[in-house]
């Protein structure tokens, strides 16, 4: 995430997708304009502050909500960029919804079914549609295991308008470009419109952007002041260009395990994106492992033969 005023966020941003969806209102009319099926009230699991969280791989602002009644689990998400590993962290969002759902009491036989909601401003899949839906069926037969879970991918770029409801087409058009004026007319996006205006007078929630954004430059700090310190260590050893390349290779590698793009890398260690790019594709090759010392050999070697 790159630094970016607060008064000029949008819903494409995590952070106001967040605040605006920490509204039990806000996030039950989309689970229904997303779902098509009618949505009993929600509570939202809504953070007093917003913290680096190891658990999570980073800064965790998606939305979770449990359904009144049913006690069916939500989780959804901003995708503003194409991200490594997206699709395995549907599984790993899944898997938290039931454990939250086990530590409150449920047996098996009792999960609620789980929902997991990527709104993307991109076309995951590449097939034009505006909504995909997932669930466990057998490769044989073709037939619904029932768990219940569901996986939602959601495309801003989508061209089927006549499968889904245009409500849902103006909330995704107006995603992929807030600034567009023709969405103004849907009353969803209206109430966004004016819920975002709202957040952006409160100064509670400004202070809690502060927060992010200083939490996001200490894990920067961080991993600057760790790189130099391994630097320094590998440099007296080994000599300090192979020690600076060993620290960088080990940098990148964690940041991959976190599935971050390359270009997040380069933004989090200020580094050029097209070293760090190098670094990267070597690395992939040894996922999701990442052997230093095999990664390192594999960019002597194409700096020896080219």
């Amino acid at each position: 995430m790159s630094k970016k005023d607060f008064m000029s966020l949008t819903i494409k941003d995590s952070f106001m997708f967040y605040a605006v969806m920490s509204d039990p209102m806000q996030c039950r009319k989309l689970l229904a304009l997303v779902l098509e099926m009618e949505i009993e009230a929600v509570s939202v699991h809504r953070e007093d502050t917003i913290i680096y969280h190891p658990d999570y791989h980073g800064i965790r602002l998606d939305v979770t909500a449990i359904e009144h009644g049913t006690r069916r689990r939500f989780n959804v998400e901003m995708q503003a960029q194409l991200e490594k590993g997206m699709e395995k962290r549907t599984r790993y969002y899944h898997s938290q919804l039931d454990s939250d759902a086990l530590l409150t009491g449920h047996n098996y036989d009792e999960l609620p079914d789980t929902y997991v909601i990527f709104i993307c401003d991109f076309d995951p899949v590449g097939k034009g549609l505006y909504r995909y839906c997932y669930e466990m069926t057998c490769r044989e037969t073709g037939t619904e295991l029932n768990d219940g879970t569901h996986t939602i991918f959601l495309n801003t770029k989508g061209k089927n308008k006549d499968a889904v409801p245009p409500e849902l087409i103006s909330f995704l058009k107006y995603v992929g470009d807030p600034a567009a004026e023709e969405q103004t007319g849907d009353a969803f996006v209206r109430s966004l419109e004016t819920q975002i205006s709202a957040i952006k007078r409160d100064r509670e929630w400004r202070n809690k952007y502060m927060l992010l954004e200083l939490t996001l430059a200490k894990e920067r700090e961080e991993g600057r002041t760790e790189g130099r310190a391994e630097g320094r260590a590998e440099g007296r050893a080994e000599g300090r260009s192979e020690g600076e390349l060993r620290n960088m290779i080990d940098l990148c590698c964690r940041k991959l395990a976190k599935g971050k793009s390359a270009e997040e890398i380069a933004d989090a260690l200020e580094c050029d994106l097209s070293q760090i790019n190098t670094i990267v594709d070597a690395a992939r090759k040894f996922a999701p492992d990442y052997d230093i010392d095999k990664i390192f050999e594999e960019l002597n070697n194409k700096e020896t033969h080219p």
